[in-house]
């Protein structure tokens, strides 16, 4: 395959797993903080896709696999708050305390939902969206990889 294709490809995987999380967070799975961070290394691969479209030369694609990499090392992160493999940031964590919230929020019939970190919001094949997205994440660093090594445009 092409330079091009690979850029495609991994940009395309990109923009597809973080299409998924808009839908299920359309679904009625509100993202927690963490979540939100696995969001913007894709958001930088499918920038820097659409510029490695554009212009020749490894450096880009290597910055797409980095992207890819960083997401997926949060969401390995993220799996591991979930299976208590470690301790997370407290504040999205059930060890967080109330820090944030006002005594109207507290008082309210419909106050803010607070989304923990800790907790799986929806799993298959008891992996959840975190480790599914980090699964994935790892797939498209070898796309960005071989698009980097290819010398075809």
């Amino acid at each position: 395959m092409t330079r091009q294709v690979w850029i495609m490809i991994s940009a395309g995987g990109s923009a597809a797993l973080l299409a998924g999380a808009y839908i299920f967070q359309a679904l009625g799975y509100p993202p927690c903080a963490m979540c939100y961070w696995q969001r913007w290394p894709h958001m930088a691969a499918i920038l820097i896709g659409l510029v490695a479209l554009r212009f020749a030369g490894p450096v880009l694609p290597v910055l797409g696999a980095l992207a890819a990499a960083t997401t997926g090392a949060i969401g390995i992160y993220h799996t591991g708050v979930e299976r208590d493999w470690w301790e997370g940031p407290s504040s999205c964590t059930g060890s967080g305390g109330l820090q944030g919230l006002s005594g109207a929020d507290l008082l309210a019939v419909e106050g803010p939902r607070v989304i923990l970190c800790d907790q799986v919001s929806w799993a298959l094949f008891t992996l959840s969206m975190p480790s599914w997205n980090a699964l994935f994440s790892f797939i498209l660093v070898i796309g960005w990889i071989m698009a980097a090594r290819s010398t075809a445009r």
